[in-house]
């Protein structure tokens, strides 16, 4: 069986561990949690990057930071994970849902406006498989009626937009680190922050309400509780383990590119002839072949490539049930406009086996056997 995912695994990652439990310090903020977070600065340009414990909690911390109050009102895809929401709904903030784009998935930017209310607060773009959102739309309605972005950019690590890295555009940035991404921590995220005043807000959030940080600096001689805050620091077990992968990240992306670029290639002579639809990059994006779907013609048709593919022995998954559809989402959210997209384009959406080490052989294999369920 060919599986769906494999977690990355570049063989350091036991050294790593080691040492972390060498330093006798694997609670947060070691020395590996200070390597991973200097890289993803260096590597994205962001004036500061926390490591989290999950890309949940770095969207929570981005909604605690903006004072996210009962009553507001944020604007985001139907089409994403449940933490995108509920970050927000545990404030007691309402999801507003708009529809996607089909050809990318994401939110469509041209939808937003119409969904701003003056309770709105705060507009949450998903970049969806490591392809970005019309991030310069987004701001410019944000900046026009003084409302926050937050971008979730869980799938989004070395990724870009017009020559600016996913998570670095709007006020705050969160990555995922699940053993799904790209590069992986088992469980872990990152929140990226644009503005250098909040930085010191973030770091006592982080710890507990404390100002620990700034005595881990020298700063202060002792470290006391000075607002409200929870633990959101990793252990620095998990981050060695992302270390080793953060330092082998041009390999890894180049491995996954190879790989989405044979299926690209091999399955394109399916979508000229009207079989399939395949991924769509916008101009100015540069993704990080993150995953690679497909879409069949409705769901009966993917229900059944699902079940063939699994006889071939090849696992494939479809991705979000919409979550306007879902009990917490009708309980706590509203779609504004019309399901044009979302439910019917969710439902044609299959994704293929992506992970660092997919072999070629296999990636023909998979190709193969799609172009024969379509009979070519």
């Amino acid at each position: 069986m060919i599986g769906f995912n494999v977690a990355p695994f570049t063989g350091k990652e036991f050294d790593y561990i080691r040492e972390a439990i060498s330093a006798e310090h694997i609670c947060g903020d070691g020395m590996f949690t200070k390597k991973c977070s200097a890289w993803i600065e260096e590597k994205t340009g962001t004036p500061k990057a926390l490591l989290t414990t999950s890309c949940t909690h770095a969207t929570e911390m981005a909604a605690l930071l903006l004072d996210i109050q009962p009553g507001d009102e944020v604007i985001m895809p139907a089409y994403t994970f449940v933490s995108t929401a509920d970050a927000f709904v545990l404030r007691g903030a309402t999801p507003v849902f708009v529809d996607v784009r089909p050809d990318t998935m994401n939110m469509d930017e041209k939808l937003i406006e119409a969904a701003i209310t003056e309770k709105t607060k705060a507009i949450v773009p998903v970049h969806y498989a490591g392809v970005s959102c019309e991030m310069d739309t987004i701001m410019a309605i944000a900046k026009k009626y003084h409302l926050a972005v937050v971008e979730d950019a869980a799938q989004g690590v070395c990724a870009w937009y017009k020559g600016r890295a996913l998570g670095t555009i709007g006020d705050y940035g969160c990555y995922s680190f699940h053993e799904t991404k790209n590069f992986s921590m088992g469980e872990g995220g990152a929140l990226l922050i644009r503005d250098p005043k909040q930085i010191e807000n973030a770091e006592i959030l982080r710890e507990k309400g404390t100002n620990r940080s700034k005595f881990f600096r020298g700063q202060i001689d002792k470290y006391t509780w000075v607002n409200y805050g929870s633990s959101y620091l990793p252990s620095d077990m998990n981050a060695a383990y992302l270390w080793a992968q953060l330092e082998a990240a041009e390999l890894i992306n180049a491995d996954r590119m190879g790989s989405w670029n044979r299926y690209y290639e091999m399955l394109s002579t399916l979508a000229d002839a009207g079989c399939i639809e395949l991924p769509f990059v916008p101009d100015g994006c540069e993704h990080n072949a993150h995953m690679f779907w497909i879409k069949a013609a409705d769901l009966e048709e993917r229900t059944r490539l699902i079940a063939f593919l699994k006889e071939q022995g090849i696992q494939t998954v479809f991705h979000y049930i919409p979550l306007h559809t879902a009990p917490a989402g009708q309980k706590f959210g509203r779609f504004n406009g019309e399901d044009r997209y979302t439910t019917k384009e969710s439902e044609r959406l299959l994704r293929l086996p992506m992970y660092y080490g997919l072999k070629e052989e296999q990636v023909q294999y998979i190709a193969g056997k799609v172009r024969e369920f379509y009979g070519k």
